[in-house]
């Protein structure tokens, strides 16, 4: 699985993104975001590997390698997920220097489309920490907010945004958004 946006590449995880998602998973910024500890080496690239050898024919989880195209360097993550009601989820997941330059829409933006034209789901949804006003404003542009609840996994309030096939459509200025 590939998906291209203007500027980046989503492909499977490979041996030469391991040090630069490292930095990601072990950067406290970063992980304080979902909220999560910052991952040891060890837990990286066990994290790292899982991710690497998933088979995407029969897993729940396909996480993807988020590559700049002008430099070829690892700059986050994009994944697709199943909520805790089963529903289609998204996900994302960038280095610290990548923050603030629209690099996290565009991933949700392509992993929706894709989601949508490919995947062929009829309902897309991505949970995000009430406390994450990074995502919460990617995820305010693209979908709805639907509610804010308590996860237990996390132990902190998350809110669900949810679109539908139908009012993905609809969502003109998105639509110009993509590739």
């Amino acid at each position: 699985m590939v998906i291209q946006t203007k500027r980046l590449e989503l492909r499977r995880i490979q041996e030469a993104d391991r040090e630069a998602y490292f930095d990601m998973m072990s950067n406290s910024n970063v992980m304080h975001q979902i909220p999560l500890p910052e991952m040891t080496r060890i837990e990286s690239d066990k994290n790292f590997n899982d991710h690497m050898t998933a088979d995407f024919f029969v897993s729940d989880k396909i996480v993807l390698a988020a590559i700049e195209k002008t430099s070829d360097e690892f700059i986050g993550i994009g994944a697709f997920l199943k909520n805790d009601e089963g529903d289609p989820e998204i996900g994302y997941r960038l280095r610290e220097a990548f923050w603030q330059k629209g690099f996290g829409t565009e991933i949700a933006i392509s992993l929706v489309q894709h989601g949508f034209l490919e995947m062929k789901y009829d309902i897309i949804t991505a949970d995000c920490s009430s406390t994450n006003l990074g995502s919460r404003k990617i995820l305010d542009k693209i979908m709805r907010f639907s509610h804010e609840f308590w996860s237990e996994k996390f132990q902190c309030f998350d809110r669900r945004y949810v679109i539908s096939f139908e009012e993905w459509k609809r969502k003109s200025e998105i639509i110009k958004l993509l590739p």
